[in-house]
């Protein structure tokens, strides 16, 4: 509970976890409408929707040798800041081709909106390592947690809500301004050059090719160097399979098997759930954060979800799938607040940004990878449950993986004994 209160009397922290919740709050009200509104127009086209998630995952594998130089080059507050007002007027550019109704143009704008957004959470990321002290990691990763179940909770509903009042054109508008206001919050931040330009300020035009090529490799080294980082970021790859199948397959049992004629009910019923859930379980993971070693947390985490996705698909009953949900969505903070307390502790701030920027796009070309399959498979050549099937069993991969690599550097919390075990 001090610890609570310690983090919650810098300001910085308050006002970044705010700007975290307005544009979080915008994205999963614009995220789930526009899924309605493609559902419900293409209903027998569900390949559309799945594009969708696509065009929000692709676009790291086009970026992804510039976003982590950027954050460790540039000032990565106003790199946060220029993201959301980017991203605000691309969500306004969004409504007019949707008025417009050109598909080929609101999946290219959703490319370039995601495109933007990458460059936002590596910088984000290093300046909130930055400004905390290293006890405060694992509160702050369980703090997001807690606002993250909070948006499964309530956020499917709120987007619905918002899409059978508002429509498409009301969704949209609150995702920009949830941008706006995200901006702003950003923007009143004093936080020290040290935290901002840890490498020294650079000019944009200095960033050459070459310059970017060798920050890029230095970042890439620094990971196979440091063996710990090294078998975290390696499990990353089949997360990103876990997050494609789970971005779709969810509304994609409802509509195609357990409730075909209600399946927009039931899914804001299913994320109330799933987010009761998670909610639970950041509260459990967050208490026993301090009796469990993390290694603990994020191998049983990964093995339990595993298994829970595996038998997911094979339910026939809508009651029975929800409990499953459930359980999976316990489990997920335990994952998340392991990894979130863990990763700051063992890497350098100055290399933070290029190792998210490493980590990103191997968690996106996984999941554009899982998400181009159920595209072209689904449902013409592969069922429901054999995707379900495939995605759990790629997790239960890394659990028991998880399972018999981290324990040998279970005593590694702090950055400077990563840095010895690189060099």
């Amino acid at each position: 509970m001090t610890g609570l209160k310690q983090i919650l009397r810098n300001k910085n922290y308050v006002r970044f976890f705010l700007a975290t919740f307005a544009s979080q709050m915008g994205g999963v009200i614009g995220v789930t409408a526009f899924m309605f509104y493609l559902l419900k127009r293409f209903s027998s086209q569900p390949y559309y929707a799945t594009i969708a998630e696509l065009m929000y995952s692709l676009p790291m594998l086009v970026v992804f040798l510039v976003v982590g130089v950027l954050a460790d080059r540039m000032d990565r507050q106003k790199i946060a800041v220029n993201c959301d007002w980017i991203s605000a007027i691309l969500s306004l550019c969004l409504l007019i081709f949707i008025w417009v109704d050109s598909i080929p143009l609101i999946f290219a704008l959703l490319f370039i909106r995601s495109a933007v957004s990458k460059f936002f959470f590596p910088a984000e990321s290093a300046i909130v390592q930055g400004i905390l002290n290293e006890d405060d990691y694992t509160i702050a990763a369980g703090l997001n947690q807690m606002m993250g179940s909070l948006f499964m909770l309530f956020g499917g509903t709120l987007g619905a809500v918002v899409y059978w009042h508002l429509g498409i054109t009301g969704a949209i508008l609150i995702d920009a301004v949830s941008f706006i206001v995200s901006a702003l919050l950003i923007r009143s931040c004093k936080i020290s050059k040290e935290v901002r330009l840890p490498n020294g300020a650079h000019q944009f035009k200095q960033l050459k090719f070459k310059l970017v090529m060798i920050d890029f490799k230095q970042g890439f080294l620094y990971i196979l160097r440091n063996r710990l980082l090294l078998w975290l970021v390696s499990g990353f790859f089949m997360f990103g399979i876990l997050n494609g199948g789970f971005s779709v397959l969810p509304m994609f049992i409802l509509k195609y098997k357990l409730a075909p004629a209600n399946y927009e009910q039931y899914t804001v019923w299913a994320g109330i759930i799933f987010g009761a859930g998670v909610l639970l379980g950041t509260l459990i993971a967050s208490l026993t954060s301090t009796k469990l070693k993390l290694h603990q947390m994020i191998a049983a985490g990964v093995l339990v979800a595993g298994l829970g996705m595996c038998t997911l698909g094979f339910v026939n009953h809508l009651y029975a799938f929800l409990m499953i949900n459930f359980v999976i969505a316990l489990i997920l903070p335990f994952i998340n607040i392991g990894i979130g307390g863990w990763l700051p502790r063992i890497v350098d701030p100055q290399m933070m940004g290029r190792v998210q920027g490493l980590i990103n796009p191997l968690m996106m070309l996984s999941q554009s990878l899982t998400l181009g399959f159920i595209a072209v498979s689904f449902p013409s050549f592969i069922s429901i449950e054999l995707l379900f099937l495939l995605v759990g069993v790629c997790t239960v991969f890394v659990g028991i993986y998880y399972t018999i690599v981290l324990p040998r550097y279970a005593d590694y919390s702090t950055s400077s004994k990563a840095l010895q075990e690189s060099l």
